[in-house]
Formats: C-alpha cells, sequence, structure tokens
C-alpha cells in the first residue's frame, strides 16, 4: 500500500471508532457553542495569503519539530505576523495531530480575527460537523480520496454550517470535483502516493480552474522567491508548513517569510 492507501484506511477506522464513542447528535448539539466561523477566502485575498500551517510530524519524514510543541506555541507568532489563515493538522497516527490541537489554534487565533482551517483526509460528514463543533471556519476535501458526489455533499455540509471549503486538488482530471460550497481550490506539490514535490504542477493546473475562483500552491515552497514566481502565475495564496516548523522558533521564520514579501 501507498501513503496514500494506508492513511485512507486507517482514517475510516478511525471515524467509526469516532462515531461510536460519540454520536452524531451529540456532536451536532456541539455545534452551537462553538465560536462563530470567520470568512477564509476573503481573509486569504485581504492579507498576504499564507495559511501557516502548525504540522507536527509527516509519513514521509517523521518528526518535523523535534521539540515538543504545541499550537499555543506557535499560532500567536504566526497570527502576529499577518498571515491570513491557520491551517492545523488534526490527523493524529500520521501527523501526530488531533482535535484538541484544533481547539487551542482556534482559541489561540480567534485574539486576532483569523480563520482556522481543518486540515485532515475527511471522508464522512461526521468530520465536517466535528470541525464545526472544535471551532474550525474552513475544513479541507481531498478530490484524490472522494467521489464527485461525496465532495460536493460534504462542500454544502459545511456551507449550511457557515464555514467553507478549501479542495486540494493533484491533477487536472480533478477540476471538475469544484463544486457549491468550494471556496477556494489548492493546488498540492506533493504526489500523495509517492510524497515526491514537483512545484511546477501548481502553475500546470491552475490554468485549467474557474475564473475568480482562489487559488492556493501547497507543499514544497521553500521561500520567497517561490512565492513571486507562483505570485506571477496567478496564486493568490500558499500554505506553508514544514518550512516553518523544521525551524527552532516557527513563529520568528513566518515572520522573516511575511516581513520578506
Amino acid at each position: 500500500m501507498n501513503y496514500l492507501s494506508k492513511i485512507v484506511a486507517r482514517k475510516r477506522e478511525e471515524v467509526d471508532e469516532a462515531k461510536r464513542r460519540t454520536p452524531l447528535a451529540e456532536i451536532m448539539a456541539r455545534v452551537a457553542d462553538a465560536p462563530a466561523p470567520m470568512r477564509f477566502a476573503e481573509s486569504i485575498m485581504g492579507r498576504n495569503g499564507i495559511i501557516a500551517e502548525f504540522k507536527r510530524q509527516s509519513p514521509s519524514k517523521g518528526l518535523i519539530h523535534k521539540a515538543p510543541i504545541s499550537p499555543a506555541d506557535v499560532v500567536p507568532a504566526y497570527c502576529r505576523a499577518g498571515v491570513s489563515a491557520i491551517s492545523c493538522l488534526t490527523d493524529h497516527d500520521f501527523f501526530g495531530g488531533s482535535l484538541a490541537d484544533l481547539r487551542q489554534a482556534v482559541r489561540a487565533a480567534s485574539d486576532y480575527a483569523v480563520p482556522v482551517l481543518r486540515k485532515d483526509f475527511v471522508l464522512d460528514d461526521y468530520q465536517v460537523f466535528e470541525a464545526r463543533a472544535n471551532g474550525a471556519s474552513a475544513i479541507l476535501l481531498i478530490a484524490a480520496v472522494l467521489s464527485h458526489d461525496d465532495c460536493r455533499r460534504m462542500a454544502l455540509t459545511a456551507k449550511q454550517l457557515g464555514m467553507e471549503a478549501l479542495l486540494e486538488l493533484h491533477g487536472e482530471d480533478e477540476v471538475g470535483y469544484v463544486t457549491e460550497g468550494v471556496t477556494v481550490a489548492g493546488i498540492n506539490n506533493r504526489d500523495l502516493k509517492t510524497f515526491a514535490v514537483d512545484l511546477d504542477h501548481s502553475i500546470r493546473v491552475s490554468h485549467l480552474l474557474p475564473e475568480g475562483l482562489p487559488r492556493i500552491s501547497e507543499s514544497g515552497i521553500g521561500g520567497v522567491d517561490d512565492m513571486r514566481r507562483l505570485r506571477l502565475a496567478g496564486f493568490d495564496g500558499f500554505l506553508i508548513g514544514e518550512c516553518f516548523m523544521r525551524e527552532d522558533d516557527p513563529g520568528m521564520a513566518c515572520q522573516k517569510l511575511c516581513d520578506s514579501l
């Protein structure tokens, strides 16, 4: 099995376990108590376009930040640097994240009116409600792991809950996944089967997206030169995690990059 197959298989088990532990009705009841969602696409277009990610590890690289660290240690500095949004990984088995991390990120970012994206392998409506109940303003939907119908349904569910959907694409054949409720398109430069990175990939796929849909480039962005090149190619933003998280002080690394822009 490749990385993606392993992650998806485990994620289906994880969602089933979560449903047995906490019924959907209970999750839905918690939605009313969650902080109001913030405008995700608007923030990307209105600020510097950076979605700064809190990410402890990855399947291909293991631990990224070697010392123990939490969103409370990093997210406020990201926000002070002027980022458009925060991405918080909630997958546990492969990325070391959790819903507790998401809640912590939301609390930290709310002081700066910065929206938070729940980044995970969302396969079930249960996870959409879970994201909203824990304060997310947006969810990630990955075309490579969803059918067209599932993608459309979950994007609409997110919209009904006041959230937005960032649709992640990997190839030209996935452009048709753009549907109502998708407010931002992200093109991932990383092959989810091999985890190899090709920065040119974003540019090739972006030309096929509907005009006016905000677009971001994800993965493998090493610095300001990459960002300037992608800006010239029509990108509105960038999802950046490892570039920050591998540094001793991720917040300072983010500040330096934002200042360079």
